[in-house]
């Protein structure tokens, strides 16, 4: 009788089943974070993908729908749930403004910024940590005029 209470069989199995849901929890984890950093990637080259099509020349640099496909090409079966389109300018190798009216063409370079927005969406709930995050990407390319 005192060596089957000295007994140790059957106690890896007892640790291996109590430690396995922490390991489990642990592991979806992982997966999420990876999930989130891929999503993020994904919207900065949908948004790069965009900026790239507004490039390349003043008038697809104004075509926001062509600019939206772009990004929605890009990465089919997302839904991006804001796709922002913007001219800027540089005058004489200055900062990136709004692009004005009246200034000196010859010293202007245009560029387009296109910034987009979306959600990912874990696959479990975490304590304290929101099951939606929104994730975003940005891009700024210089639009070609010949």
């Amino acid at each position: 009788m005192k060596s089957l209470l000295k007994s140790e069989r059957g106690s890896s199995l007892l640790e291996f089943a109590l430690v396995l849901p922490v390991l489990c929890v642990l592991l979806i984890g992982l997966i999420d974070l990876g999930r989130a950093a891929y999503y993020g990637i994904l919207a900065s080259n949908a948004a790069r993908a965009g900026a790239q099509y507004g490039s390349q020349n003043m008038s697809t640099s104004g075509d926001a729908s062509g600019i939206q496909n772009a990004v929605t090409a890009d990465a089919p079966g997302i839904g991006w749930t804001h796709v922002t389109t913007t001219q800027v300018c540089s005058v004489s190798g200055g900062a990136l403004t709004t692009c004005s009216t009246g200034g000196n063409p010859l010293n202007t370079v245009y560029y387009v910024k296109v910034h987009v927005d979306g959600t990912f969406t874990s696959l479990i709930k975490y304590p304290g940590i929101p099951q939606n995050v929104p994730v975003g990407g940005d891009a700024v390319m210089r639009v070609t005029t010949q």
